[in-house]
């Protein structure tokens, strides 16, 4: 039987994995973008196009009906107004930094500090999504929904590629099946992520198979790329898109398992425990380090997206250890005491099965 620890280990490699594939995307388009070329990172990104983001979501959810029977206030402050915070602290760095600061346009920042309260700002959607699906569930939870009725509903939704012109609505449309599928299936995924860690040739083998089946669906004719955009052949239809994600995320849960077995890739891990600090804060360095570099002259685009990535990646690591070693700017990635909710106080340390929380 798979201890506590590590399954924890398995779920932290998981993230590790995801929060690497994400910053890979945004370097990848954003040198694309400036270069008008494309390189080798977008044929990695658009292999993980089917499951890049459902599986953050799903890791999100994995521990959902853990906490799901808090009372309202308690789980509020954990599983909503938790996210809320670093989402409004960042969206207000981003936007001061790139539209005031930068763009010089301070009546586009004043405005984009107003939309982001009621529509996701940029890269940040996914923490403001958190919070949105969190407060979802609960009550979804409190009038008792059956839970495979929602889920039913919520794949529907997910199949029926909703375009309103709202991101908030499309993308709730999107992900939710996602997050909610993580709780649902939560058991299942631990089995399989146990499974894999002690059959590790006979998961390896059934990876090779998910793969080949993957790079089909994505390859497959209707697949088009630019240096910015990436457009899935079949794996983009209805239905097939779902179905792909869902083995997408499966699969990386499996490859997590394995690379436990590894001492080595232990950096991995940890980076997946920090997957926060580095999503809200890669943005800012993976601009800059693009911006120096393509003015210094260094253009070949392989080597632009790979330097950016590993800048954007470290930046905000290094910038969570100076505020852990100096204590000064703890509120950028530590939840301060006055942010919870009254009666609340300083939430505890979390316990060591719930990493997701």
């Amino acid at each position: 039987m798979q201890t506590t620890t590590s399954r924890l280990d398995w779920v932290d490699m998981a993230k590790g994995l995801s929060i690497f594939l994400v910053v890979t995307m945004y370097c990848a388009a954003s040198v694309g973008e400036d270069t008008g070329q494309a390189g080798f990172l977008h044929w990695t990104i658009a292999f993980a196009m089917p499951f890049r983001m459902p599986e953050f979501f799903l890791l999100s959810g994995l521990f959902l009906t853990q906490v799901i029977g808090r009372p309202w206030k308690a789980y509020a402050d954990r599983r909503v107004v938790h996210y809320l915070y670093f989402y409004a602290l960042w969206a207000v760095i981003h936007i001061l930094f790139k539209e005031a600061l930068i763009g010089r346009d301070f009546g586009g920042a004043a405005t984009s500090l107003a939309w982001a309260l009621v529509e996701p700002y940029g890269v940040l959607w996914f923490i403001y999504m958190l919070a949105v699906f969190g407060l979802v569930c609960k009550f979804l939870h409190e009038i008792k929904a059956p839970m495979w009725g929602v889920l039913a509903v919520a794949a529907i939704l997910q199949m029926a590629d909703i375009h309103t012109g709202s991101y908030l609505v499309d993308q709730s449309a999107e992900y939710f099946v996602y997050f909610y599928a993580g709780a649902v299936f939560a058991p299942h995924i631990f089995t399989l992520a146990e499974w894999s860690s002690s059959h590790v040739l006979a998961a390896l083998g059934v990876l090779a198979i998910w793969a080949i089946i993957n790079a089909v669906t994505v390859f497959s004719p209707g697949f088009r790329m630019d240096p910015v955009h990436i457009q899935m052949g079949w794996g983009a239809l209805p239905g097939i898109h779902l179905v792909m994600a869902l083995a997408g995320a499966g699969a990386i849960c499996m490859v997590a398992a394995t690379l436990t077995r590894l001492p080595f890739m232990d950096w991995l891990r940890w980076m997946g425990s920090k997957s926060l600090v580095i999503y809200v804060a890669f943005v800012l360095p993976m601009g800059v380090a693009r911006t120096i570099l393509l003015r210094l002259g260094i253009e070949e685009v392989n080597l632009v997206s790979l330097l950016t990535m590993v800048v954007a990646i470290t930046a905000p690591l290094i910038l969570w250890w100076l505020t852990e070693r100096t204590g000064f700017g703890r509120f950028l990635f530590e939840r301060p005491a006055w942010a919870h909710l009254p009666g609340t106080g300083r939430a505890p340390a979390p316990p060591k099965a719930v990493p997701a929380e």
